[in-house]
C-alpha cells in the first residue's frame, strides 16, 4: 500500500474534497500540439506534459494521460510518459493512465505488473482495463492494485455510439453486460463502509439513461465513476445530475480539449481549470 497503507480509493476521495472532481486529460494529439506552437516529437510532448501538469497541479483531483499519444513516438514517447507519471508522484498528483488493458493469465498478471507495482517504470496510481474477456480475466490487476494501494477503471458504459450493441447485451442470466461489470467493481473494490471503492467504472456522461436504467446505480453505490464526454463531446454541468442521478457526487469530470484549449499559456490553463472545477461542483461524500 502507498501513503502509509491508504487504498486507491480514499486517495481519490479526499483528492477530490480537496482539489475538486476534475480529471485533466492529457491527451497531446498532433493538432492540439500544433496549436500550442509545439512540434510533433518527444520533445514537443515533454514541454506539453510539462506545462500541463504545472498548471493543474493543486487545481484537479487526478490527471489521465492517453498512453497511445505518446507510445505512438515509439521508445522516445514512452520515456516522456515515464517522466510525467514521476513527475505527478513528486507533486502529489494522482494519475490515472488510460491504456484499457485486457487479457488472461500471466498476460493480465504483466500488465498490471507494467502500471500497478511500486518502482515500475510506468507506474501510475490507477489505470483504465477492459472486462469484456470476462470480469474475472482482470483478477490478477485487482489483486496487486488492491495489495499495493492502486486503482482500476473499468470499461462500463462507453461514450462512443456502438457502445450499447455490447455493453447493453444480456449475459446468459439474463443481466445486463454493463451491470454485471458494475457488480464485480463493487464486490472486488474492497471499500469499508463510507469509502469509495478502489476499482472504479468509466461511464460516458453522453449515454443518457442507460447508467440508471440499467441498474448500474444500484449494484454498484461505491464505486468512483470516471466520466468521459463533457466538454467537446456535448455533456455539461447538467449532465451530472441527468446521467448520474444520487451517484453524481462519485463523478470523476474528464476534460481535455475543454481545458487543454486555454494553453500553451500556463496562467491561462490554471484560470481554465478553476473554472471548470467551480461549473462541475455538485454536493459530494468525498469528505
Amino acid at each position: 500500500m502507498t501513503e502509509q497503507g491508504r487504498s486507491f480509493g480514499s486517495r481519490l476521495q479526499q483528492a477530490v474534497a480537496e482539489h475538486g472532481r476534475l480529471v485533466a486529460g492529457i491527451d497531446p494529439h498532433a493538432s492540439l500540439l500544433d496549436a500550442w506552437g509545439l512540434p510533433d516529437t518527444p520533445e514537443g510532448l515533454r514541454e506539453f506534459s510539462r506545462v500541463t501538469l504545472d498548471a493543474v497541479a493543486g487545481r484537479v483531483a487526478a490527471i489521465k494521460p492517453q498512453s497511445a499519444f505518446f507510445e505512438r513516438h515509439g521508445s522516445a514517447g514512452v520515456a516522456v510518459l515515464e517522466e510525467l507519471l514521476q513527475a505527478a508522484r513528486e507533486a502529489g498528483v494522482l494519475s490515472i493512465l488510460d491504456v484499457k488493458r485486457g487479457d488472461i493469465g500471466s498476460t493480465m498478471g504483466a500488465y498490471a505488473d507494467a502500471h500497478l507495482r511500486p518502482g515500475a517504470p510506468l507506474e501510475a496510481d490507477a489505470i483504465t482495463v477492459s472486462p469484456f474477456l470476462g470480469t474475472g480475466s482482470l483478477d490478477p490487476a485487482a489483486q496487486l492494485a488492491i495489495a499495493h494501494g492502486k486503482g482500476l477503471f473499468l470499461l462500463a458504459l462507453t461514450s462512443n455510439p456502438d457502445g450499447p450493441q455490447v455493453q447493453h447485451a444480456l449475459t446468459v442470466a439474463d443481466t445486463p453486460v454493463a451491470r454485471e461489470i458494475a457488480r464485480h467493481a463493487e464486490a472486488v473494490g474492497a471499500a469499508d463502509p463510507g469509502e469509495w471503492s478502489s476499482v472504479g467504472l468509466v461511464v460516458g456522461a453522453t449515454v443518457g439513461d442507460s447508467y440508471r436504467r440499467l441498474g448500474l446505480d444500484r449494484v454498484a453505490p461505491s464505486v468512483p465513476l470516471l466520466a468521459p464526454g463533457f466538454g467537446a463531446q456535448g455533456a455539461g454541468p447538467a449532465q451530472m445530475r441527468e446521467v448520474f442521478g444520487d451517484n453524481a457526487g462519485h463523478v470523476l469530470v474528464t476534460l481535455s480539449r475543454g481545458l487543454l484549449g486555454a494553453g500553451p499559456d500556463a496562467d491561462s490553463l490554471s484560470r481554465r481549470a478553476e473554472q471548470l472545477r467551480a461549473e462541475y461542483d455538485v454536493p459530494s461524500d468525498a469528505s
